[in-house]
């Protein structure tokens, strides 16, 4: 067994409680002021009310943590985005929402922490970038594929590869904001810009796949 592969495993066997709680909400607390580098186990277990032995006996490292903290959030954040997927209702009404919804946690400050975290540490821990993929935008591309064979069956668009369209339209709802943020050129964007971004993204996914 790899030690990424153990390392994966501890966290799979983690004992979820009333403590495990506490380490969780300390340390996001923690991660989100002081960044990953930053935050000490020391801080996170005075912010979550637990000891270090306590601490540790989760997570005996500091990268597990914030895994899980990571997937944590990411959950939470595919939760709402697949909420407001209405199956009932047309693209041009739920893809916006869905879209927002994307590009709000991905513009986030957790969002862009998790991502920076992921990519650093791809190499050395390439579970941290996989069960972060898994525990968010996977679960909402399954949800918008769907919602797009629903959409399909009812005649509101017409795509060969519904797999790759979802992609498309995340990738869309990226366009220009996320470039800027990744390069370190912005950090905050207004509500305005944002929409743009989607409206835009909205426009060109149908006028590819929009039924004609």
């Amino acid at each position: 067994m790899t030690a990424g592969k153990a390392a994966e495993d501890t966290v799979k066997d983690v004992r979820k409680g009333r403590k495990y709680d506490q380490v969780i909400a300390g340390a996001q607390e923690v991660f989100l002021r002081d960044g990953f580098e930053g935050a000490s186990v020391d801080e996170i277990a005075r912010e979550a009310g637990v000891s270090k032995a306590t601490l540790y006996s989760y997570f005996p490292d500091k990268r597990l943590l914030f895994m899980e903290c990571a997937c944590a959030q990411c959950n939470r954040q595919a939760d709402e985005a697949i909420v407001a997927i209405d199956f009932t209702r047309p693209p041009r009404e739920v893809l916006p929402i869905a879209g927002r919804k994307l590009l709000d946690f991905m513009l986030s400050e957790m969002g862009q922490k998790i991502f920076r975290v992921c990519v650093a540490e791809s190499d050395r821990f390439p579970e941290l970038g996989q069960r972060f993929y898994e525990s968010g935008p996977l679960l909402v591309r399954r949800a918008l594929v769907s919602y797009l064979e629903v959409a399909q069956s009812r005649g509101e668009v017409a795509i060969d590869d519904i797999g790759l369209a979802a992609d498309q339209f995340a990738e869309l709802c990226k366009a220009d904001l996320w470039p800027q943020l990744v390069f370190g050129l912005r950090s905050e964007f207004s509500q305005t810009e944002r929409d743009r971004i989607v409206d835009g993204a909205l426009d060109t996914f149908m006028a590819r796949y929009g039924a004609k």
